[in-house]
């Protein structure tokens, strides 16, 4: 089986045209699983069998036809490769036949045939007629000449011949890509006996085997992978494109419901807001901005308010650039395709694809918006990557982001990133993990930085430079470390600035002091001097400086930069050769009485008091000049 190519087939058509005898007649299973579906003889709910053209696996995903279905229909609808659009013989087109078709040319499914089933309860002459209806009704369409079989569920007849036009058809559509992210969008979910709580889905991306771990969305929970079943048959791993259940542990039945997502762990984020293409059905009313609308995606449903983002509103059969605010959190990504039904009455009335998954609130008409949008949908990948970065508020981005915006793989980013810093238009800040930023966008972070340099310089004249930390949270709030490192190193390559410890300032910039402030440093350094180790609180000092406090206080933390004070404790500063001296002191005690000493001796000893001598002894211990060790300090001079 691994071998095999697989490829889902969707039925759709209206109520009653034969889709689910059809899919029996072809596989030998009948697609309807509940006793409702079998007493009224209609489709509820999705049905699901599987046909073996020699190489080929077919997955047929049979969905209802009535109207008050068509989001059951929906759910199915996503995975799809190609659709057998069924057109009873004796009854022709109908209305949920246009609707089905619809959402078939909407969700971008790009092959498929049409089967007039029913064609043994009518004469030839009919049939002809049906088919020259069909091919009416399809001009234009995807299903532009696509082949048109006649077939009886009942007879038989026909159904070779539909065998192998799926097969020759099949031969056309790309296979999925088994190293792309995982992601299983939840259709059905049941208690098995002896097994526990499995889920049902097409793998539309990624492969997924036993004991991997999977994250649900939008729960956001991790959960471990006990089986996996292929088409009904045990299997060590299941691929993309292949109708997959996965027996979960850790789980009840009831946490998991259609809608949800299954992905691989730790890649995605779950989201409330989404910008769209967005196309109206010619036969639909005109969509006012901020209308709600039922928002179909995967196997969820939501309710969304649309916004037009330059249009007031949308008319029949145009096309614009939308933002859908979700009433709820979903797992999409770009790329995407979706569905749109009118609020009421509930009927199909457009959708769309998704661009960017990770979007703020626009203004109408914004033309830097509607620019950024059409890259993403008609961009190549190295345009995409530019203009995300471009719009990224905190400048540069990690592979784990973009990977979360984009869907990419690595690898994938990773060439795209190549490119850009080839064409000198953004910078690998960090190879592991990828950190990348734009040129553009790292030319104005430097400015900004610059700028608030010199008016910390301008505002703050008798300090050396603004403290990084500050610098960070004005200008790089929320940007990653590397980024402000980059720039940092950056314009001390250059010669703009000299970091020194945890400070910033313009190169060659030194602190100036008027004749005033000069004369303060001088009387503040004396007073310290004189003082010894019975040094006044730093308040004592403020209030006798001859200059104004705020300034004083500046004159001080210049003088402990400069390293003519030392910092004891937050109120007690002393000067560095008292403190020198004081370690000389220590030193010829040591020579003399031996290694220990109390706080009792050490108070006789320097002639200070308690207040004096317990902030002189931590202020030893941190420097481990000592070490306390009981009631005594160890001398380590």
């Amino acid at each position: 089986m691994s071998s095999a190519k697989h490829i889902i087939v969707g039925t759709a058509g209206h109520i009653d045209h034969g889709k689910s005898a059809l899919v029996q007649a072809l596989t030998g299973t009948d697609p309807d699983r509940w006793q409702e579906e079998k007493r009224r003889g209609i489709t509820i709910d999705l049905g699901f069998a599987h046909l073996d053209l020699d190489d080929l696996h077919v997955a047929f995903v049979d969905v209802p036809g009535h109207e008050r279905f068509v989001k059951n229909m929906l759910a199915g609808a996503g995975g799809i490769d190609l659709v057998v659009l069924v057109i009873a013989a004796d009854e022709s087109i109908k209305p949920q036949t246009r609707e089905h078709f619809d959402i078939c040319c909407l969700l971008g499914i790009a092959r498929g045939l049409v089967a007039l089933t029913k064609a043994d309860l009518v004469d030839a002459e009919v049939v002809e007629l049906v088919r020259l209806e069909a091919e009416d009704f399809l001009k234009g369409s995807f299903l532009e000449g696509a082949p048109i079989v006649p077939v009886s569920s009942k007879t038989g007849a026909g159904l070779d011949a539909l065998k192998q036009e799926l097969k020759r058809m099949a031969a056309s559509v790309p296979g999925k890509d088994a190293g792309d992210h995982f992601r299983l969008p939840v259709d059905r979910a049941f208690v098995m006996k002896g097994f526990g709580t499995v889920v049902t889905g097409t793998l539309i991306g990624g492969s997924v085997a036993k004991d991997e771990e999977v994250e649900v969305f939008p729960q956001r929970r991790k959960l471990r992978v006990r089986g996996v079943q292929v088409h009904n048959r045990a299997a060590p791993r299941a691929l993309a494109g292949q109708r997959t259940a996965l027996n979960l542990a850790g789980v009840e039945t009831g946490e998991l419901v259609r809608g949800m997502v299954l992905a691989a762990p730790d890649l995605f984020e779950p989201t409330e807001r989404v910008d769209v293409l967005l196309r109206l059905l010619p036969s639909a009313r005109p969509l006012k901005d901020g209308a709600r609308a039922h928002f179909h995606q995967g196997t969820a449903e939501l309710i969304a308010e649309v916004r037009l983002l330059d249009r007031p509103q949308l008319k029949p059969g145009q096309e614009c650039y939308a933002q859908f605010r979700l009433a709820g959190p979903i797992l999409v990504l770009p790329g995407d395709r979706f569905i749109i039904r009118q609020f009421s009455p509930v009927i199909t009335i457009g959708g769309g694809r998704i661009l960017s998954i990770q979007a703020g609130k626009h203004k109408r008409g914004d033309a830097g918006t509607l620019s950024f949008l059409k890259t993403l949908a008609d961009g190549s990948r190295e345009q995409v990557l530019a203009a995300l970065l471009g719009r990224e508020p905190v400048g540069a981005l990690t592979a784990r982001r973009l990977v979360a915006q984009t869907g990419w793989r690595e690898s994938e980013l990773r060439a795209a990133v190549d490119s850009l810093v080839q064409a000198g238009k953004a910078r690998r800040i960090v190879d592991s993990p990828l950190t990348v930023v734009s040129v553009a966008r790292l030319a104005v972070l430097s400015t900004e930085a610059l700028k608030t340099v010199e008016a910390f310089h301008h505002k703050e004249p008798l300090l050396e430079g603004i403290p990084k930390r500050e610098l960070k949270e004005r200008v790089f709030r929320r940007a990653p470390d590397a980024l402000f490192a980059s720039v940092l190193a950056d314009l001390a390559a250059q010669g703009q600035v000299t970091v020194a410890g945890d400070r910033v300032k313009r190169a060659g910039r030194e602190v100036k002091l008027s004749r005033e402030e000069a004369d303060a440093k001088a009387a503040i350094e004396q007073a310290f001097a004189r003082a010894g180790l019975s040094v006044p609180t730093v308040k004592e000092v403020l209030a006798k400086a001859r200059v104004e406090a705020k300034r004083a206080q500046k004159i001080i933390h210049i003088l402990l930069r400069d390293k003519v004070l030392v910092r004891v404790s937050e109120e007690l500063l002393f000067h560095q050769e008292a403190v020198g001296r004081l370690e000389a002191l220590l030193r010829d005690y040591k020579r003399q009485q031996g290694d220990r000493i109390s706080v009792a001796a050490f108070k006789q000893l320097t002639g200070v008091t308690r207040k004096y001598a317990i902030p002189l002894l931590e202020y030893l211990d941190r420097r481990r000049l000592t070490r306390r060790v009981g009631d005594v300090r160890v001398l380590q001079l």
